[in-house]
């Protein structure tokens, strides 16, 4: 299956694979702490397992950060 992962062309070697078991495949660190955008639309953490991703899906892994000030 061929996807974008934020931005960059990627061959998976799976037919079927869902959020949360790419977020493994893709050693993402931290899981817990990525918002998934698929398709430009964001997907509820609970959704993770249940979502299937296709072939040209988009997918971007967003980590939000806080702190800062002056």
């Amino acid at each position: 299956m061929n996807i974008k992962i934020n931005g960059e062309p990627s061959d998976i070697a799976q037919d079927a694979l869902s959020i949360t078991e790419l977020l493994t495949l893709k050693n993402v660190e931290q899981p817990d702490m990525v918002s998934v955008q698929l398709n430009g639309e964001f997907v509820d953490r609970p959704s993770y397992a249940s979502t299937q991703l296709k072939e040209r899906d988009e997918v971007d892994f967003l980590y939000f950060m806080g702190g800062g000030g002056w």
